[in-house]
């Protein structure tokens, strides 16, 4: 299952939190390595942007939870469709009206 998550940290200063996000990065790569996160960016200014490739909502819910722990945010989270299975369905819908 794929989402996007888009982090919106809570309003402390920046640099009241920089050694403790420091741990953001190497904490990300471990998903990163194991394929679970696809592309994570930094967002302008604050925040950072995520796409998780997990098995479960359980998953996800644990990745934003150890998250929050590292740096406390509000998180928006979008389902994805893959673009392949996008097209699958795209080309069933089209094959189905033909018939």
């Amino acid at each position: 299952m794929l989402f996007l998550v888009v982090s919106t940290p809570r309003p402390e200063r920046p640099s009241e939190l920089a050694q403790t996000r420091q741990s953001y990065w190497p904490w990300i790569a471990k998903y990163q390595a194991s394929g679970v996160c696809r592309h994570v960016y930094a967002r302008v200014g604050r925040g950072a942007v995520a796409v998780f490739d997990v098995e479960s909502n359980d998953a996800l819910h644990q990745i934003l939870n150890e998250w929050a722990d590292i740096i406390p945010a509000h998180f928006d989270t979008y389902p994805l469709v893959d673009a392949d299975a996008v097209n699958r369905l795209l080309a069933a819908q089209v094959a189905a009206r033909k018939t």
